[in-house]
């Protein structure tokens, strides 16, 4: 059997081959496009299947996604979601939600599938019913981490996962000399989820990186 010589040049191409494992369609390549056209940096297609693989494997049927961009990973959860499950979708920008209703009807989901609120996160989730969602997802700038895993921490039922996108700081998270506020904030973030009894988490070094943790 064929090898490949050296290991750096092994690991990033298994790296590669991982992120497209999993084939993205019309539609998702759309709003990939879309979100690349008005400037969204939208989850990669290995982020997006793992977030599939999370709805799917606790048959999630509500779910809170912090970030709608144009619906890449919208689109993502839904399909590993259940049948009658609702995605309830927070953004502050009309202009990409519009985007992103279209679409979910592109991909087939009815609109009584979605939930698509406009506004600041921080505003939204206090009048989120408690320990009423399967999964919660993290797709915003990390200065709000902290705020987001405690609102997860009160959305979860038991057994609910909670997943935070860019928990890799753009490549950064294992350089001690990096001590950008971005930098820090993901860094601090993940090292209090790690040393909290209130989860049971995992570092997936998929995409920008996705820390997925369980509500114990």
């Amino acid at each position: 059997m064929a090898t490949v010589a050296g290991h750096g040049s092994s690991t990033a191409q298994a790296l590669h081959f991982a992120e497209s494992f999993v084939t993205e369609d019309l539609v998702l390549r759309t709003a990939r496009a879309l979100a690349h056209e008005v400037g969204v940096e939208a989850v990669t297609p290995g982020s997006g299947a793992a977030l599939r693989l999370l709805a799917a494997a606790g048959n999630a049927r509500a779910v809170v996604e912090i970030g709608t961009g144009t619906g890449v990973s919208g689109v993502w959860l839904l399909r590993g979601m259940r049948p009658d499950g609702v995605l309830t979708t927070i953004d502050v920008e009309v202009e990409y939600q519009r985007i992103a209703r279209r679409l979910f009807q592109e991909a087939g989901f009815p609109s009584g599938r979605t939930r698509i609120i406009t506004g600041r996160a921080l505003d939204v989730l206090p009048r989120l019913a408690d320990g009423a969602y399967d999964l919660v997802f993290v797709d915003a700038v990390a200065t709000g981490f902290a705020a987001y895993v405690d609102a997860a921490l009160r959305l979860l039922r038991p057994g609910g996962v909670l997943a935070l996108n860019g928990a890799l700081a753009a490549g950064r998270i294992g350089d001690p000399a990096a001590r950008d506020v971005e930098t820090v904030t993901v860094r601090e973030t993940i090292k209090a989820i790690r040393e909290s009894e209130h989860w049971v988490p995992a570092l997936l070094p998929v995409g920008h990186g996705l820390l997925a943790a369980v509500k114990a």
